[in-house]
């Protein structure tokens, strides 16, 4: 939305910079969604009982996502390269946000047992940082006719992904001091891109955060056995990790 934005703004030939104005507007287009879905939550039709059991975990999500960007934030701006850290942000900006939180609206609504709530917690948790995990590959290794987004983006951003982390714990004094060289500089050409790249598959973070998306996604899955879910529900559960770890965008 931001370059959307800003390419409005070039188009009219407008005041100021067309990238600033792309950001703030769409920081604005995400606090005017964040209004929206609480209104939407409010409107939708619920009685007060049930809405009462949705709101609680709607809130959490809210605060939970807040200050998983933050944390993302804090980790490019401190350079913090652990892989502990990198599995946090994962965890409160993606795994809670697009996973989790989601399905325990829908059991609150529901008025699921706690059995569902604990699996669907468990399943949640696991899928979402998988989720991300994947996200975060795709931001370095992905197609840009695939992903939508220019090849090497969240190497220019200096994100501190699991994957870079990865590649930090296992790389040589040589390596890391390229990685810190070149990690987060918004002009690495594709030349820089490729070499960064180079050097994350060649510590092996490319097949270690691979090999930890599998995991995850296989203790999702078990965090649905014995449950009691109509089949249509573990179905659609079981797809969903399919498709959420083993996508090109």
């Amino acid at each position: 939305m931001h370059r959307r934005f800003a390419g409005r703004h070039a188009a009219q030939g407008w005041h100021g910079s067309a990238a600033e104005f792309g950001n703030s507007a769409a920081l604005l287009l995400g606090d005017l969604c964040l209004v929206w879905s609480d209104e939407m939550l409010h409107t939708g039709g619920l009685d007060a009982g049930t809405l009462a059991r949705a709101r609680p975990v709607f809130d959490e999500m809210r605060t939970e996502v807040t200050a998983g960007q933050y944390l993302d934030v804090l980790a490019q701006a401190t350079g913090d390269t652990s892989t502990e850290l990198a599995s946090k942000v994962a965890c409160y900006k993606s795994a809670k946000y697009t996973v989790e939180r989601p399905l325990l609206i829908g059991a609150a609504l529901a008025g699921a047992p706690a059995e569902v709530t604990d699996a669907y917690s468990a399943y949640g948790l696991r899928l979402g940082e998988a989720f991300q995990l994947r996200d975060d590959v795709l931001g370095v290794f992905g197609e840009p006719a695939a992903t939508g987004k220019p090849a090497g983006d969240d190497l220019r951003e200096g994100k501190r992904t699991f994957l870079v982390a990865a590649a930090f714990e296992a790389a040589d004094p040589a390596q890391r001091a390229e990685l810190t060289a070149r990690l987060g500089d918004p002009t690495l050409d594709q030349a820089g891109v490729a070499r960064l790249r180079e050097i994350i598959t060649a510590t092996g973070a490319l097949a270690r955060t691979e090999h930890r998306i599998v995991e995850l996604t296989e203790a999702a899955r078990r965090a649905l056995d014995g449950v009691a879910l109509d089949g249509e529900a573990r179905g659609a559960l079981r797809e969903l990790a399919q498709a959420a770890t083993h996508r090109r965008r």
